[in-house]
């Protein structure tokens, strides 16, 4: 028996590697408008933001929930 979903789609991607990818393509800036936290603001930096992702279940779903919209929107492109 596996404990892997059938449908989870960031199964394998690790927080770090979700954040670091929107960051290239959106940048700081444009993940603070579109993710109001405090941590995309204010010295945005992938160490304090995985920090602060970890410990807020909430943030850290917007965060996973823009990374499938970006997957979906790039894999539309190619």
């Amino acid at each position: 028996m596996t404990d892997k979903k059938p449908n989870d789609h960031l199964h394998g991607i690790t927080l770090e590697m979700i954040l670091t990818q929107l960051v290239e393509h959106y940048g700081w800036d444009t993940m603070g408008r579109i993710i109001d936290i405090r941590c995309f603001h204010n010295f945005p930096s992938i160490k304090s933001s995985l920090q602060f992702l970890r410990k807020t279940p909430w943030a850290r779903s917007k965060v996973e929930r823009l990374y499938l919209r970006y997957k979906r929107e790039t894999a539309r492109i190619k």
